[in-house]
């Protein structure tokens, strides 16, 4: 017989700080399931439009939301009795936003980031850096293969729900379960785990890949091309996620693998659309029509490419699209340094490594990508 759910308390009230548009849809997750949420954004326009029924009109234009959201500009009021949080910022602003929060919310409300990334300068995760700003909160993260529209609509959508409380806790008694059990609705299905650098590191890397998929996409090329680039860029999540302390099969979970799959196949996808502009030969300044649109993908393969190289961890994908975004370097150069790179065996327990046979071929496979 299975565990009384019943016996798990949910959190009632909640918390969402960042109104953009996974904030806003895991609102509508929250009230959809019967919680009270407070949520919190910086823009009094949209706040105004979500409390009159008109929905974000900024970041989920003509989507209708649930009644019960209860937004505001002022994030004391948001944290005001709430039992736990979901940060949900830009990871650039994690740092600054915890901070706030570990001031502001009631002593043991734990803090569950949903930003995915790895600090500049630090190497930190989004949940370390959570933990070093808000001192003795527990803190849990949100992830896995969403895209703010589908969840906000409601579409069948699962997450991995993990948390730093302590193996001490019964199962059902950790923060992760418990915030699993709040989010859970007739579409929205949580899995919980207790492998925070596994679930991190998806998130961080999946963008960077992303990009390198958009790239060839954009140039021409097809599903061989993607496949090859996804598998292999899996095998670099996992080394990165075990030289951090995780587990490899966290990565092949939804957190990895299943967030890894979504962002590298649509063009919903910011970093596989970025990707796709630069492959069909836009540079930074003319994606996206010129606008302003932010491409984590950009800084996090900056950020993930130092922590790897400060950990001794060796990620040529990565490396390579840091090369295109961050180094400027031409397209067809830095794929064709990659694809050229010495013959390895899969089973890393298999020691092998050739030089590639075929180099000249391989540049002038490339080269046109430089035009």
């Amino acid at each position: 017989m299975l565990p009384d759910t019943r016996l798990t308390r949910p959190y009632e009230h909640i918390a969402v700080i960042g109104g953009g548009a996974w904030g806003t849809a895991l609102a509508a997750v929250a009230v959809r399931a019967g919680r009270d949420v407070r949520l919190w954004m910086r823009d009094e326009q949209v706040a105004h439009d979500i409390a009159s029924g008109r929905g974000n009109t900024r970041y989920l234009e003509g989507l209708e939301l649930p009644v019960g959201i209860r937004p505001t500009t002022d994030v004391d009021e948001a944290l005001a009795g709430a039992d736990a949080v979901l940060l949900v910022t830009p990871s650039t602003t994690v740092r600054h936003v915890a901070r706030r929060i570990g001031e502001s919310a009631a002593p043991g409300v734990p803090i569950f980031v949903c930003a995915k990334g790895i600090e500049a300068g630090t190497g930190m995760l989004m949940s370390e850096v959570a933990s070093e700003a808000a001192p003795g909160r527990v803190i849990g993260t949100v992830t896995g293969p969403t895209f703010a529209t589908e969840t906000a609509a409601g579409h069948p959508t699962a997450v991995t729900v993990a948390c730093t409380s302590g193996v001490r806790v019964p199962p059902q008694d950790r923060a992760a379960t418990r915030m699993a059990i709040s989010l859970t609705t007739g579409a929205f299905r949580p899995y919980v785990s207790n492998d925070m650098p596994g679930v991190e590191v998806g998130g961080a890397v999946k963008n960077i890949i992303a990009i390198a998929c958009g790239i060839l996409e954009g140039a021409g090329f097809g599903e061989n091309s993607r496949a090859a680039i996804i598998t292999r860029g899996l095998d670099e999540m996992k080394e990165l996620a075990v030289g951090l302390g995780g587990r490899r099969e966290t990565v092949t979970g939804l957190g990895g693998l299943g967030d890894l799959m979504l962002t590298c196949s649509s063009r919903q996808s910011r970093n596989f659309s970025y990707g796709f502009q630069r492959g069909q030969g836009l540079n930074d300044a003319d994606v996206f029509e010129g606008r302003a649109v932010v491409v984590e993908g950009r800084h996090n393969a900056v950020t993930v490419t130092d922590l790897a190289r400060l950990i001794g961890i060796t990620m040529p994908i990565s490396e390579m699209v840091r090369a295109i975004v961050a180094d400027g370097r031409p397209i067809g150069d830095a794929f064709a340094q990659y694809w050229a790179s010495p013959i390895r065996a899969e089973p890393r327990a298999l020691d092998l490594e050739i030089a590639h046979p075929a180099i000249e071929a391989v540049t002038e496979r490339f080269e046109y990508l430089n035009a």
